[in-house]
């Protein structure tokens, strides 16, 4: 009998996970709060399109309301909530998990270890989605801006075996893109949280999209500091960082010198013109009205600094601004380049 999989929380993220693997005949069911999304994978099916082609599937698609009614148990259960929804999360899918069953945690941040602390170490995996770049922008039709051929899913467990749950799971993905078991996976984590906390709250706040970020030189000063910071933090705490866009994370550590500097810069550039300028998750969720994750985000950059020695000024101004935004009290515009920079001290 094949596993029974769910996939909690039918975002960009979790919508297009449950395209592929439905297409490719697992037993997926997706659960979303999202009623109109929910009701529109029901009537139409659930709707891929983008850079890997266009496609739609029938799904299992369920109202979280109605989640409890569910008979049996899952095997599988991929947690794709939005990083302040974690722990509620986590204790719901905990009901709904086979004796033996395993929670992925596919969101971004840092939650590996809260979701393990619910429903048990021995029942958590981890997965980073790396470069998927995907969006719902209407209920019912997921769409990827994101180039497949490279990898983009990395699983691991906690303690850093590779196992061969981490093993099955990979394979299942590599239906959608490249795939990796890693040993490493909070090495990967920290290259995503500072590959995240660099792109997603700049372009949130400035209301630019990818390639209009790249094409500020300011705006890619915020950038490269953001991630000197994670790396100066990440390696104070002897984490073994993965190469953030093909650098290390001791290079962007002594981004300070002029010449470190300019050779991290170069990655920053915008591509040729014509290019896809793509919304930043964060910056979708402004759009929608929707909170933000910067608290989990350069948030936890920001926590972990205070709490490692190490300084973290310009994620201090990051958080500060965006959470601005997300209360009302400031818009999304460029001029809050300038702003970050100010507070930061380095205007």
């Amino acid at each position: 009998m094949s596993k029974r999989i769910a996939i909690f929380g039918a975002g960009a993220a979790g919508s297009y996970l449950g395209a592929f693997l439905t297409r490719e005949r697992y037993d997926i069911t997706l659960i979303d709060m999202w009623g109109e999304h929910v009701e529109a994978m029901r009537a139409n099916g659930l709707r891929a399109s983008g850079s890997q082609g266009d496609f739609t599937v029938p799904v299992n698609a369920m109202h979280l309301s109605d989640a409890m009614q569910i008979q049996g148990k899952f095997d599988i259960a991929f947690l794709a909530m939005k990083s302040y929804d974690t722990e509620w999360s986590a204790h719901f899918l905990k009901r709904l998990l086979a004796p033996d069953g395993v929670v992925v945690d596919s969101q971004n941040c840092m939650n590996d270890q809260l979701i393990a602390s619910i429903v048990g170490h021995g029942r958590e995996v981890g997965c980073v989605m790396s470069g998927i770049t995907v969006a719902l922008w209407e209920p019912g039709h997921v769409t990827r801006g994101g180039q497949p051929g490279h990898t983009v899913f990395r699983v691991g467990e906690l303690h850093g075996k590779i196992t061969p749950r981490v093993e099955e799971i990979a394979e299942m993905l590599s239906c959608i893109d490249g795939t990796k078991a890693t040993e490493n996976i909070w090495g990967e984590r920290w290259s995503k949280l500072t590959t995240n906390s660099s792109g997603n709250p700049v372009g949130a706040m400035t209301d630019l999209g990818s390639y209009g970020v790249a094409s500020n030189s300011d705006a890619r000063r915020i950038q490269i500091n953001i991630c000197k910071e994670s790396c100066q933090v990440a390696l104070a705490q002897n984490y073994d960082v993965e190469p953030i866009r093909g650098i290390a994370a001791e290079t962007y550590a002594r981004s300070d010198d002029g010449e470190v500097y300019e050779e991290i810069d170069a990655k920053f550039q915008p591509g040729p013109p014509g290019g896809t300028d793509w919304k930043s998750s964060m910056g979708q969720d402004v759009l929608k009205g929707r909170h933000t994750e910067v608290e989990f985000m350069n948030g936890y950059i920001s926590a972990q600094g205070r709490a490692s020695g190490v300084p973290t000024p310009i994620n201090d101004a990051i958080v500060r601004v965006v959470s601005e935004i997300d209360t009302g009290q400031r818009k999304p515009s460029p001029d809050n380049i300038a702003a970050v920079l100010r507070m930061a001290g380095m205007a």
